[in-house]
């Protein structure tokens, strides 16, 4: 895992520590914009009859649900990428592909909708790491995105024999919950 390799690089040095914020997004599929993902797309290079071809597959689409005998209205929509459809997770990694760190010590990593923020700190100074973190949720702002403060957790990684006292981190004026390594102690939750 290349996150694991970030960390356990980075703690070989004395001082340091990481932050790791594993971001939940709600809804991810169903809050992408085809408008904004053609654009996306265009900036990568995507030839544009594809990019129309996928504006079209996202837009205008009848949805129903069906609960046993009973059927609901046809609605159309138009916006978010089908539920266990293929192309989603391609779709919304293209989507967030221009989510990105602009310092060094913090590594955005993601698969689909899976995000992961690294912050690698160093002698306490956590400023790099809380901007990146702002800028992600800016992004998301203007991107349609909605992270879901309630399922987003932070964990702490140090080899410290006594860990210092960490701020929590605020997120959309809720505070982070910081959870406990898995599995055997490697490291201390703070």
């Amino acid at each position: 895992n290349m996150g694991l390799h970030y960390i356990l690089q980075h703690l070989d040095k004395p001082g340091t520590y990481a932050r790791i914020l594993f971001v939940d997004f709600s809804s991810a599929f169903n809050t992408i914009i085809p408008d904004i993902l053609q654009i996306k797309l265009s900036q990568l290079s995507v030839p544009t009859s594809i990019c129309q071809w996928i504006t079209s597959f996202l837009t205008d689409r009848q949805q129903l649900v069906r609960l046993g005998k009973l059927t609901s209205g046809t609605r159309t929509i138009s916006t978010g990428a089908p539920q266990g459809c293929v192309l989603s997770p391609l779709l919304f990694s293209l989507y967030t592909n221009d989510c990105t760190s602009k310092d060094p010590s913090v590594k955005l990593l993601k698969f689909a909708d899976d995000t992961t923020v690294i912050g690698l700190i160093r002698d306490g100074d956590e400023s790099a790491y809380r901007q990146e973190v702002e800028q992600l949720c800016l992004w998301c702002s203007h991107n349609n995105l909605e992270l879901n403060t309630l399922k987003t957790v932070e964990m702490t990684v140090d080899f410290w024999r006594k860990p210092p006292a960490l701020t929590p981190l605020t997120i959309m004026n809720s505070t982070v919950a910081l959870v406990d390594l898995p599995g055997p102690e490697v490291g201390h939750s703070h």
